[in-house]
């Protein structure tokens, strides 16, 4: 049986999940929240290093409430982390309230997506998408 460990989105504390019980609603073993739920988690500098040493794939969607394309292409994301529940971690970073860690990937353009494999950048796009490129193009980032 094959499993992987990740961080509650809640307490940050550190899970071994199996992924047969991915699907199971699979919740943390410290504070009984639900590990995977289908929705985006707000990625803040308090839960964000957490975050990305799951040994999943992380995306971050990197955003603004006033980026006009930053809020189209929201529903997209939120489809595809609940398309995608259990087997990748879908973030969120509102660059205007986490200014620090907008600085630290280096945000110069809104939306910027970045997918990150054992906290590590593997691929970076910039610019909202339709769910089918943005799927298409989420697969071929997480192969890498």
């Amino acid at each position: 049986m094959t499993s992987f460990i990740t961080a509650c989105p809640h307490c940050q504390s550190k899970n071994k999940v199996p992924e047969s019980r991915v699907s199971d609603k699979a919740s943390c073993g410290r504070c009984q929240s639900a590990l995977f739920d289908g929705k985006p988690v707000t990625a803040t500098t308090e839960n964000l290093d957490a975050l990305l040493t799951s040994e999943l794939p992380v995306v971050i969607d990197f955003w603004a409430p006033w980026c006009n394309p930053c809020v189209g292409f929201a529903p997209v994301f939120e489809d595809t982390a609940a398309d995608m529940s259990g087997q990748v971690r879908f973030l969120k970073v509102d660059t205007e309230s986490q200014q620090n860690i907008a600085a630290k990937y280096q945000i110069r353009s809104i939306p910027t997506i970045m997918v990150f494999k054992s906290g590590k950048i593997v691929d970076s796009i910039n610019g909202a998408l339709p769910k089918s490129q943005f799927t298409q193009w989420l697969t071929q980032a997480i192969a890498k």
